[in-house]
């Protein structure tokens, strides 16, 4: 994954300033994980934010991996957005808080796994394409993320903490993982 060093100022970025606004008020409001992001979809899916909060440039992305753009990060939460080229993916990961995220351009695939014994048992696999709302909160949220598509995807995502200086992956899974 690569993560840009230097963005454009808030006010340089089509819908950010109210999509910030809105955002601290409904994590002001909410402090249980899963119904902070389900407040959270809400507001995504009411402001529909577009692939322009990103530059030309930010939405190629990069031949090495995915991108992460951080657009905002504040102590109640970050807001950033990914950049998927035809086959970039995750690892299989889980996290340290919720995380809320807009499908913005092209679709996502999402596998999710749980933990049987010594293993990853992959117990769903999810398609959404633009526009699709989803998200997940510890402890029950294992699961990779990949661009299974032929074009470039965009994916806007909110964690509910301040990863300006960090990340939301709580562990990275190893093990080979085990279809459904």
């Amino acid at each position: 994954m690569t993560t840009a060093s230097t963005t454009p100022a808030v006010s340089a970025r089509p819908g950010l300033a109210e999509l910030i606004k809105r955002l601290r008020e409904c994590t002001r409001r909410t402090f249980e994980p899963h119904a902070t992001a389900l407040t959270v979809a809400s507001v995504l899916t009411e402001l529909r934010p577009t692939p322009n909060l990103l530059t030309p440039v930010e939405r190629e992305g990069a031949a090495d991996g995915y991108t992460r753009t951080t657009l905002h990060a504040e102590s109640a939460f970050s807001i950033a957005a990914l950049v998927w080229r035809p086959g970039q993916l995750t690892e299989i990961h889980d996290h340290l808080v919720w995380c809320t995220f807009l499908v913005l351009q092209g679709t996502e695939t999402e596998n999710v796994f749980d933990i049987d014994g010594d293993r990853l048992v992959r117990t769903a696999q999810r398609q959404r394409p633009a526009g699709s709302v989803s998200g997940v909160a510890p402890p029950d949220d294992i699961h990779q993320v990949h661009n299974t598509g032929d074009t470039v995807a965009i994916t806007l995502h909110v964690y509910g903490a301040d990863l300006s200086k960090g990340t939301s992956v709580r562990r990275k899974y190893r093990m080979r993982a085990t279809p459904k």
